[in-house]
């Protein structure tokens, strides 16, 4: 078996190899985020993000949505990697966090791909056309609402749309079953569930802090 740990240095080594690379707009956001305290460690990093890119690139997606934006660095690699006219939905229930991801967005010249709504998710997705439609879906939100989630959003994707869960992993404690927090539990029972959904073909990367990726059949 092959590991190492992944330090500071390494991921940003990994980072400057990559197409996408941080710029003056993702600078300013982090340090935006920052300024939040301890809540600016539930911030993807820039490895994580240029994934993001790529996936929206790789599947040509057109129509993505997205569950949990916080202050919009994901949202803003997604919709970067749109199709031309595509469009990115946000949910997310926060209006002082998301403030700071519409500042990010306009900065980088993204508003008109991107629509915001600020509301339980459950109730914006139940909203949606159920028609599968929909070509990448990122899932980074409170983690006892994940199976819900998927249930709304499996069946609006379309067939080789791509499904991305984040933190699925929980720092290595989703194995350790003397973890009993809200937080773990629901991560296993949501694991569980997309291991044995025969309407996906998935991969759970150990990397970031563990990224489901599934793809619909």
């Amino acid at each position: 078996m092959r590991n190492f740990t992944v330090t500071d240095r390494v991921r940003d080594y990994a980072v400057d190899h990559g197409t996408w690379r941080p710029d003056d707009v993702v600078r300013q956001l982090r340090a935006e985020t920052q300024e939040l305290g301890s809540a600016a460690g539930m911030q993807i990093g820039d490895d994580e993000g240029q994934l993001l890119t790529m996936m929206a690139h790789l599947v040509g997606a057109r129509r993505a949505v997205e569950v949990g934006t916080f202050t919009g660095y994901s949202s803003l690699c997604i919709a970067r990697g749109l199709a031309e006219g595509g469009s990115l939905l946000c949910c997310d229930v926060s209006e002082e966090w998301t403030a700071i991801a519409v500042r990010a967005w306009e900065r980088a010249g993204l508003s008109d791909r991107i629509e915001l709504r600020v509301a339980p998710a459950l109730q914006t997705l139940r909203g949606l056309p159920p028609e599968a439609t929909i070509d990448l879906v990122f899932i980074d939100a409170d983690k006892p609402g994940y199976t819900a989630y998927w249930d709304e959003l499996v069946p609006r994707v379309r067939a080789g749309g791509v499904l991305l869960a984040d933190n699925v992993l929980w720092s290595g404690e989703i194995v350790d079953e003397t973890v009993t927090n809200v937080n773990a539990v629901a991560l296993r029972a949501f694991n569980d569930k997309v291991a044995a959904d025969d309407r996906v073909e998935v991969v759970v990367l150990t990397a970031f802090d563990g990224l489901t990726i599934a793809r619909k059949v």
